[in-house]
């Protein structure tokens, strides 16, 4: 970054020598930490080619410790065909050309502690790409045969849908079999009741501590289980559903469990690590089991993420979210590469910025996704720049993902914007110009300034440190709440008229207060 920023960055950094696992009390960092997704294709390109990759990671560095960022977790960067986008994995071991080599990963994680920064990596265990080898092998065999049985091979389809539209199930060619596949039928689900699979994901949990990795996170955790006989989804057509709640077959089985507590067993051995999972189960008690003491350190509950901007309903989910964690850390998050930007989501700037002071006054850890801090919206893209899967597997009536996707906005002029030097992988608008990162590092009011004082203050604000919260009386529309055992109080408004604020000093807020000092509309407030 250019400016006073270069400076700062260069004399921010802590010794390379320095024992990240000291940040907290018991080495628990993961407990009180913010961690930053990284989009690796869409997040800084070194080399021209219009895709992030680790070099460009590793030269914004300086930015994300600017940022105040505890950890950064990576988007899949393996060896991929890329149908999505690095989701569909040819070999978990190894890193894609188009990101780098293994040499580069190591250097980032090299400069990555010199910052004080942790790396996540982002593992995929439920399916493969249909380019892996052991895929490849399966093709080339019969019907029954052992290199089949690492997958699901089926003479005849149930009804299940995948996730991305249109049924599950993929016929290998005429006359033969179908294989399952929950997302695209270029990533063919593994069958996790066999032993070769679960050894191999040891052997890669392995192989990335011994790097030096931090921490993973599980990509469809709720998904390494399939039911006895893949019996029909009785939610589809044909079925009478006789109760309301009628379970998803595919997801959330209770084999599942089982290979949690394999992966807590490897990183059990390599203390300080760490294991975040995506659990998308709507029931919070069947959540709650994914974070037992010997699975899980982390999940995602994705109720704060998927709430609408209204009081009530907000102090509701944080209420179940906390309860569902129970003696885990709650994990906080109002962005990813997989729902719209909040500025988007919510309607305005001003609601996104009030919802980042909400997930970030709260106890446990957060997470941010790469250009939130930057206030960016989703980008209405054309059809013809389209790339997300979900795109084409809806014959055209889900528009997918890439909106929240698009390349981050660094410095300068478009097409590139500072993010690459030829043409971005997906366009860029001129919007942009008036977002980059360097623009906003010069202004104090800017959505990236907020985001850096609110993390300073989350990091040094003794205010911060009560791990519970208590609830205060607010007026309609508004809420506000304590974090017990300290001063800190955070207020919002999400009404359509100013209101009091509550007694104490204001440490930060998301807008300016009105003239008489009240709470706009639209707003949060943290006071101690």
């Amino acid at each position: 970054m250019r400016g006073d920023g270069e400076t700062e960055l260069a004399e921010s950094t802590v010794d390379a020598e320095t024992p990240l696992a000291d940040a907290t009390v018991g080495g628990e960092w993961w407990a009180t930490g913010v961690v930053y997704q990284v989009y690796v294709r869409s997040f800084a390109d070194s080399d021209g080619d219009g895709v992030g990759d680790l070099a460009g990671v590793r030269s914004r560095l300086g930015y994300l410790e600017l940022l105040g960022v505890d950890a950064l977790w990576l988007s899949p960067v393996y060896p991929s065909p890329g149908v999505d986008h690095g989701y569909d994995v040819s070999d978990p071991r190894d890193i894609d050309p188009l990101f780098g080599s293994l040499d580069d990963f190591d250097g980032l994680l090299a400069d990555a502690r010199r910052h004080g920064i942790r790396v996540i990596i982002d593992l995929v265990p439920n399916h493969t790409s249909d380019q892996h080898e052991w895929f490849r092998a399966a093709v080339s065999a019969a019907p029954g045969s052992p290199e089949r049985s690492r997958y699901h091979f089926q003479s005849e389809p149930n009804n299940w849908q995948s996730v991305f539209g249109g049924p599950a199930w993929s016929r290998v060619a005429p006359e033969d079999e179908y294989y399952l596949h929950l997302f695209a039928p270029g990533q063919p689900d593994l069958n996790w009741a066999h032993p070769e699979v679960r050894e191999d994901l040891e052997k890669t949990l392995r192989f990335w501590c011994d790097r030096g990795v931090d921490g993973v996170r599980i990509d469809v955790a709720h998904g390494l289980a399939k039911p006895e006989g893949l019996p029909d989804d009785r939610r589809q057509p044909g079925w009478t559903v006789v109760e309301d709640g009628t379970p998803d077959p595919r997801f959330d089985q209770d084999g599942v469990h089982e290979v949690h507590r394999l992966i807590r067993g490897v990183l059990d051995r390599y203390p300080g690590r760490m294991a975040v999972g995506e659990v998308i189960v709507r029931d919070d008690a069947r959540w709650s089991a994914y974070v037992r003491p010997d699975e899980l350190h982390l999940a995602f509950h994705f109720g704060l993420l998927n709430c609408p901007f209204a009081a009530d309903e907000i102090r509701d989910t944080i209420d179940r979210t906390i309860a569902a964690a129970g003696s885990a850390p709650a994990v906080w998050t109002i962005a990813n590469h997989d729902v719209p930007h909040p500025v988007t989501r919510y309607g305005s700037l001003e609601r996104a910025r009030a919802m980042a002071l909400i997930a970030l006054a709260l106890p446990g850890t957060a997470y941010l996704y790469n250009g939130e801090e930057l206030g960016l919206p989703d980008v209405d893209l054309p059809d013809s720049a389209l790339q997300d899967p979900t795109w084409r597997l809806s014959g055209g009536t889900d528009r997918g993902r890439d909106g929240c996707r698009v390349p981050i906005p660094w410095e300068g002029e478009g097409p590139g914007y500072g993010f690459t030097t030829g043409t971005p992988w997906l366009p860029m608008p001129e919007s942009y110009g008036a977002l980059t990162a360097a623009e906003q590092l010069e202004d104090p009011d800017s959505t990236l300034s907020l985001y850096r004082r609110a993390l300073e203050l989350r990091k040094e604000h003794p205010a911060f440190r009560g791990a519970q919260i208590e609830w205060f009386g607010a007026p309609e529309n508004c809420l506000a709440f304590r974090r017990v055992g300290t001063t800190l109080v955070c207020a919002l408004n999400t009404g359509d008229r100013p209101v009091p604020l509550p007694p104490g000093d204001v440490l930060l807020t998301s807008a300016d207060l009105t003239e008489n000092g009240e709470l706009p509309a639209d707003t949060a407030a943290w006071l101690a």
